[in-house]
């Protein structure tokens, strides 16, 4: 299963944003991302229409997280940003009455829910403190990387 390039976008978000004390803007997140910043603001206000982000408008505004780090499952927020987990589509195949292949497509969906589903954003922030250090320690992450 590959994850679309939203989902990808939204979990770089709730870790730049869980990774600072302080609020993050879509512009700090675009820089260090090296990504639209029009792209990331339908993502940040869909991530915001589900909870996951609390953005706060005006001159001294940004985001931070919705709820707790510790309250979010990887599961959760892969179900919010992806349209379906239909892996093939059986309804026009001849052997659709008869075959088992989506019957066990399904169950590995499941299964690969079920592993997001055991980790939080706190998980995938164990190393805040490494993380938020190469967010504020380069102009991107761009450039950490190619330090590394």
């Amino acid at each position: 299963m590959q994850l679309t390039r939203y989902t990808d976008y939204a979990i770089r978000i709730m870790l730049h944003v869980g990774s600072h004390d302080e609020l993050s803007s879509i512009a700090q997140i675009a820089d260090a991302y090296r990504i639209s910043k029009n792209h990331l603001m339908k993502v940040v206000q869909h991530l915001g229409q589900g909870g996951f982000l609390e953005t706060i408008r005006g001159r001294n505004g940004g985001l931070r997280l919705g709820r707790p780090a510790e309250e979010i499952t990887l599961g959760q927020l892969v179900r919010h940003t992806e349209q379906g987990f239909t892996l093939v589509d059986c309804s026009t195949c001849l052997v659709a009455p008869a075959c088992t292949v989506p019957r066990i497509l399904g169950e590995a969906t499941q299964a690969f829910l079920a592993v997001l589903d055991r980790y939080t954003v706190a998980d995938i922030l164990s190393r805040k403190v490494d993380m938020r250090n190469l967010f504020g320690g380069a102009s991107s992450l761009g450039e950490v990387m190619a330090e590394i």
